[in-house]
């Protein structure tokens, strides 16, 4: 989306910079000077980040937007720190935004399109972006594409459960694929689709019609209802190398796996059947889980899961901690309701550095020394060995292998967090939600992982209130009926604004 928003402004006759931070780089020194406009895109676990990149610019007189998951997760909270906060986003409120291009403080103003754009510019629009960020990339040079957006599944937890599914244009997609074999010998490319496949038939017939089979090689996350054996055929014969499905659970959120009504032992049978299926046709299969959900209580959701890895070796193992992201999902307000959500900063909102929902049938050392346990298994010298064993091709099997030092970091950072459970006082009491003073070994690493950008960090930015959706919520039913929704608001104050003109909007991704 950052690559799209550079096009929408150079379109609207603009100079734009792009940069696309990876954490590797010494981006103060990337930096444009005497830019108008600056745009940051951002997951929230690199808020802080961003938050320190916008006051950067704005001490140097620069407007600042935010946009990405972040900005429609925590809208309140970037607010504080951006003159503009993006919800969905279309060309049009991009075009709002350059035309009012002043500053909203100490509040930003939040903009929302009423829904996801119907069309964005393709890969040939967008290559003059995306040529500078693959020469940063040592080996897999991959190229995002997106067919569709919105997903048909209500998972409970996912930013996109309550977002409407839409296809995007085959003739767009036709043409990029084209464009990217002009451009490379066997093109990667990377579907950002959040389900990819649901149309399944007009999927493969369009990327069969711009391209020989096998020319292209794919990787797409799917969900296993899409998988069968017709289809994993015609997936083979088209390139494709790499998909990810969720399982989520062994309890719970069947719809996407094709279970039924199936769970605990027999789910695992099923599920395990499907994946060695998969893993006949596709030569890496990542499976991916979500630990704490509110359907799981005792020894027995860990222990079926590495019974699914003791009878699916090829899989390669993708956790998440249940993590709620403020807005992200109607479920949130219920965590909030009930007292069980935790102000982790932003930083450790990654999956696996902080889970911020108490569990509901475990206590904090219960569950962490049930994660790790099952973390140990799952990257243990035996289960690795049998992962490259039965994973078919070399480099699958070295970038298996490879990818295992993810799962030995994830063990070393959960037993320290777990040892500290029983020996730093401000860390236990922090988890017990005794107190929301953040722990000093939190804060410390925060400081740490941010470097130079330390004193560009605004004060008060590592913390932010875990219950503003539910406020938010609570004050739309007390005004209900007297007033717009802030997005509707937040609109038409920006219509009514005065236009500015501009020189150079720079785009930089956080």
């Amino acid at each position: 989306m950052p690559q799209v928003i550079g096009v929408w402004c150079r379109q609207e006759g603009h100079k734009v910079a792009y940069i696309c931070y990876t954490g590797f780089e010494d981006l103060l020194t990337e930096l444009p000077d005497n830019v108008d406009l600056v745009f940051i895109g951002a997951f929230t676990e690199a808020a802080h980040t961003a938050y320190a990149l916008s006051n950067f610019f704005r001490k140097r007189g620069a407007v600042t937007a935010i946009g990405g998951p972040h900005a429609r997760c925590y809208p309140e909270d970037a607010q504080r720190y951006f003159d503009f906060v993006l919800g969905f986003t279309d060309k049009e409120a991009i075009r709002d935004v350059l035309q009012d291009c002043s500053q909203h403080r100490p509040l930003g103003m939040c903009i929302a399109a009423a829904q996801q754009p119907k069309a964005l510019p393709g890969v040939r629009e967008r290559w003059e972006f995306i040529e500078p960020t693959l020469k940063k990339t040592p080996v897999l040079k991959m190229v995002s594409m997106i067919g569709s957006m919105g997903c048909p599944y209500t998972c409970g937890f996912c930013i996109d459960a309550n977002v409407s599914y839409q296809m995007l244009e085959f003739d767009g997609l036709k043409e990029d694929l084209k464009f990217l074999r002009k451009k490379f010998r066997r093109p990667l490319v990377g579907w950002h689709d959040p389900n990819f496949g649901v149309r399944f038939n007009d999927y493969m017939d369009a990327i069969e019609e711009a391209v020989p089979p096998g020319s292209v090689l794919f990787g797409a996350e799917s969900s296993l209802s899409l998988l069968s054996e017709p289809h994993l055929k015609r997936l083979k014969r088209n390139g494709f190398k790499a998909i990810l499905p969720g399982i989520e659970s062994w309890f719970d959120l069947g719809g996407k796996s094709k279970a039924g009504g199936r769970r605990g032992i027999d789910k695992v049978r099923q599920i395990s059947e499907h994946v060695n299926l998969i893993l006949k046709y596709v030569p890496y299969v990542q499976t991916n889980f979500v630990l704490g959900l509110d359907s799981d209580e005792g020894n027995e959701p860990f222990e079926l899961t590495k019974r699914f890895f003791d009878m699916t070796p090829g899989a390669f193992p993708g956790y998440s901690l249940l993590t709620t992201f403020g807005r992200a999902a109607p479920l949130n307000l219920d965590y909030q309701r009930a007292g069980r959500v935790l102000g982790f900063p932003f930083h450790f909102l990654n999956n696996y550095q902080a889970m911020n929902v108490r569990p509901k049938h475990y206590s904090w050392r219960e569950f962490y020394d049930r994660v790790i346990d099952l973390t140990e298994f799952t990257f243990s010298a035996r289960a690795i060995f049998r992962r490259a064993w039965a994973t078919p091709g070399r480099f699958t099997r070295i970038l298996n292998t490879l990818r295992s030092r993810e799962g030995f970091a994830r063990v070393r950072y959960q037993k320290e967090i777990r040892r500290r459970m029983d020996t730093d006082r401000q860390v236990a009491r922090y988890f017990e939600q005794e107190t929301t003073a953040l722990p000093q070994f939190y804060v410390d690493m925060i400081l740490s992982d941010l470097g130079a950008f330390c004193e560009w960090l605004p004060e008060g930015a590592l913390s932010h209130d875990p219950h503003a959706y539910m406020k938010a919520e609570q004050g739309n039913a007390a005004l209900a009926g007297t007033t717009a929704p802030i997005d509707a608001i937040s609109r038409n104050r920006l219509l009514s604004a005065d236009s500015r003109g501009m020189k150079t909007p720079v785009e930089c991704t956080a």
